[in-house]
């Protein structure tokens, strides 16, 4: 998770941090959060089509994943319903191998592990070369893509990658407009990369798309999009940041996402699933915002998912940031079908 700059914050919040096909179960035990807050103790040329899911899901991203799932068996407990995904990230720099082990561990918690794979260094800013979308699309990584698609073939359970995220702002170095990127530079990096994993034949992969929610000066989306062929689901990451930044407003869960959502509509219809949420508590009634956000979701059935970004970072984006906020969380959670 990184702090924005000022200009590129205003409607949304992004993350170094959608939901999918997966299984529900139960938990239970409660304890009291130190913040005084309830938590508990305890190949082919068309894309491989997803399974898709009944009800709508909740993904989460949390503290500790995916090597220490002890905050989301708490969360698990506290809610009474298992959330069907969990978020984590790799960088391509840093991360040698898929991590089947730690996908491993999330999937016998019974959930789905979504991993958000960001081709870059993340110590070395937006300017990276070696990173640059047209070097990607030209193979310069296809030995690291061909391992970790020989990798993910051999894990077979069902994985979730959410790659290259947040493509229309300029924080990363994939992003078109920085690192040297042109117009159509993006979508030929993406189809490449999938294209490699299809040659290796891994068909237990869903691709999620998902750039940050559109704000003044971001690219437009449609020219971004990979296309329908090779993307499973797409997504928005965005957040309500209250009056926590001098920039920033309280807004809506449907101020925030329906523009996007919108723009995104008119040219797919692939599966819907916000791909980062939070709120702040300052600037305005959390739990309220809580409410709302699931009765927007129940007049609004092509969302059919979203991931909830559970940490205590520029804001207290935590589920549980106040006893109120949680029951209202919980309480949404319960009937979210």
């Amino acid at each position: 998770m990184s702090v924005l700059p000022l200009r590129r914050c205003l409607l949304h919040r992004t993350t170094t941090a959608l939901v999918c096909l997966a299984v529900a179960a139960l938990g239970m035990l409660l304890l009291t959060d130190p913040a005084g807050a309830a938590r508990p103790r305890k190949s082919p040329s068309t894309a491989v089509a997803s399974p898709q899911p009944t009800e709508r899901l909740l993904g989460v991203a949390v503290p500790g994943a995916p090597t220490d799932l002890q905050e989301y068996e708490d969360l698990a407990g506290a809610l009474g319903r298992r959330p069907e995904q969990i978020t984590f990230y790799a960088a391509w720099a840093t991360v040698a191998d898929f991590p089947a082990a730690d996908a491993a561990r999330i999937a016998a918690a019974g959930a789905v592990p979504e991993l958000t794979w960001e081709p870059w260094d993340p110590a070395a800013g937006t300017t990276q070369p070696a990173y640059a979308l047209e070097r990607i699309a030209a193979g310069d990584h296809d030995a690291y893509l061909r391992r970790w698609a020989r990798q993910v073939r051999s894990y077979g359970a069902p994985l979730v990658i959410r790659m290259a995220h947040e493509m229309n702002g300029s924080w990363y170095p994939w992003a078109e407009g920085v690192n040297g990127n042109r117009p159509g530079d993006y979508r030929a990096a993406w189809r490449h990369v999938v294209g490699v994993f299809r040659d290796q034949r891994v068909t237990n992969v869903s691709w999620s798309w998902a750039p940050n929610v559109p704000y003044e000066g971001s690219v437009p989306l449609a020219g971004l999009y990979p296309g329908d062929d090779v993307v499973d689901r797409v997504g928005l990451d965005g957040y309500n940041w209250g009056t926590t930044q001098p920039w920033s407003t309280w807004q809506s869960a449907e101020e925030v996402f329906g523009p996007g959502l919108a723009e995104i509509e008119a040219f797919t219809s692939r599966p819907f699933h916000i791909g980062e949420i939070g709120s702040a508590e300052h600037g305005g009634d959390k739990a309220a915002w809580l409410r709302d956000m699931w009765a927007w979701l129940d007049r609004t059935p092509s969302v059919r998912g979203l991931t909830w970004f559970h940490f205590h970072k520029e804001a207290d984006w935590r589920i549980w940031s106040s006893p109120g906020s949680f029951e209202a969380f919980r309480a949404g959670y319960a009937s979210f079908r």
